[in-house]
């Protein structure tokens, strides 16, 4: 389905997800990302099996009685905002489909993790790297740090941007070489 304004960076990832799986590619009506009744309808009427919510337009959807009726849907993808463990426990209540949680900061293009989450997920990640994307929890001398210790993300591959636009003070403080890649 794809609903997103051509704006944002998901609406790619609708376009294309059904052109290069085979399936068929339903356009919502103008402003019909923001009617939950509407989409439900959609995906019924259409028997769309993917759609992409960001968690705060799903948490919408799933307070629509009819979204409960959308049992031909198979997968919905969920990005652009953290997804709360609550939602996703509510999802899982309302519907039988899976439930995949993507992150991608504004400096990579569109997601660089993805994971399901499931029925025995306890709190809902963030997911693993999707292909030709590295990820690393550093601490601030750019050292790994172990499993459980706060530190930050930083990410390498080629997906991330170069720098931001006329900003190279803040490309300079924000883009690192990766301290783990080739040199060069």
């Amino acid at each position: 389905l794809q609903k997103t304004p051509s704006s944002f960076d998901v609406s790619v990832w609708e376009f294309f997800w059904p052109l290069i799986t085979g399936a068929a590619l339903v356009v919502a009506r103008p402003e019909g990302h923001k009617d939950p009744a509407y989409l439900a309808g959609l995906i019924q009427e259409q028997g769309i099996t993917t759609v992409h919510f960001v968690p705060s337009m799903l948490q919408m959807f799933l307070e629509e009685p009819s979204a409960a009726g959308c049992l031909g849907l198979r997968r919905v993808m969920c990005s652009g905002e953290a997804l709360p463990d609550e939602l996703a426990q509510r999802f899982r209540a309302v519907l039988p489909a899976e439930l995949h949680n993507l992150y991608g900061p504004t400096e990579a293009s569109v997601d660089v993790t993805a994971g399901q989450v499931t029925e025995t997920t306890d709190r809902v990640s963030i997911g693993r790297p999707v292909w030709n994307t590295r990820t690393y929890v550093l601490d601030a001398a750019l050292r790994p740090v172990p499993p459980g210790v706060a530190g930050e993300l930083y990410l390498a591959g080629v997906q991330l941007a170069r720098g931001y636009l006329g900003r190279p003070g803040l490309t300079a403080e924000r883009f690192t070489a990766d301290p783990f890649g080739e040199a060069g």
